[in-house]
């Protein structure tokens, strides 16, 4: 077990509460402390296996929706648009594994003032509408959308647990997706970037929790700006990172510096983790 992923574990086990972790012999670790795990012969240094949250918080892009042809793409566009030169995969990546730009406006306007073309926050968001909804009765990148689980399985997850969304969508991107959407009826509640301070910052978490135990939860995204909003939150995390992902080795070892309990190749992974 990495440190960082011990130190979550350790921190998981020192707090106690509703959230249920069990290992690979199936014990409970939750009530147990510190100073009595370390004397149990061989537990600390297993993995977590089974976890057992009350509350489901889902991100949406890169963990429910698909959005490398639509937000992605759209970024990559609107890169070339201000600055004139061409924008690659290589770069998005990069740029996206920095805290704060799991917002592409925000992205788009350090990338491009980087490249030498100064772009404010407001510059950056009025380039990319038109590439993502569309222009002169030209649809726009959105409509290239995929759904990556299905209404069955958010069906399946609803049956034991409040399921619940915090994303970095606008509230109009996020009913663009939703408002149609089978699925979209399970979920209790939805935090947009409309609703509360952005991410990395925790307060889409906690408006979620309440004045519920942090440790009674487990969000799950793909972006570091989520894991960084979990850990300000003192929520579990897991982080949805496929192995083909170009930056995999460089996405995980951050991942895992913030304690991420398990790296998902896909959001519906979690049934195996789910006690």
């Amino acid at each position: 077990m990495g440190g960082g992923k011990r130190k979550e574990f350790m921190d998981c086990i020192e707090k106690g509460g509703g959230f249920r972790v069990w290992g690979a012999q199936g014990i409970r670790f939750s009530g147990y402390t510190k100073g009595e795990l370390e004397r149990t012969s061989g537990v600390a240094k297993r993995a977590v296996e089974k976890v057992d949250p009350d509350i489901l918080i889902f991100d949406v892009d890169g963990v429910l929706i698909d959005v490398k042809e639509t937000f992605w793409r759209s970024a990559l566009q609107t890169v070339k648009k201000l600055t004139g030169k061409k924008a690659t995969w290589a770069e998005l990546h990069k740029w996206k594994r920095q805290p704060g730009n799991n917002d592409d406006w925000m992205m788009v306007s350090q990338w491009a003032t980087a490249s030498g073309v100064p772009t404010t926050y407001e510059q950056a968001r009025e380039a990319f509408q038109p590439f993502y909804w569309g222009s002169n009765g030209k649809p726009g990148n959105v409509a290239r959308e995929k759904w990556l689980i299905t209404p069955k399985l958010v069906e399946k997850w609803a049956r034991r647990r409040e399921l619940n969304l915090f994303t970095g969508r606008t509230r109009r991107e996020f009913e663009y997706s939703f408002e149609r959407w089978p699925g979209a009826k399970y979920f209790r509640k939805v935090v947009t970037m409309d609703d509360a301070p952005k991410k990395p910052h925790p307060d889409g978490l906690l408006a979620i929790l309440g004045k519920r135990d942090p440790m009674t939860a487990l969000y799950l995204g793909d972006n570091v700006d989520d894991a960084l909003s979990a850990q300000a939150a003192g929520v579990p995390f897991m982080a949805i990172l496929p192995k083909s992902s170009s930056d995999y080795r460089e996405r995980a070892r951050k991942f895992r510096e913030l304690g991420a309990l398990a790296l998902l190749e896909r959001a519906r992974d979690i049934d195996r983790w789910l006690v």
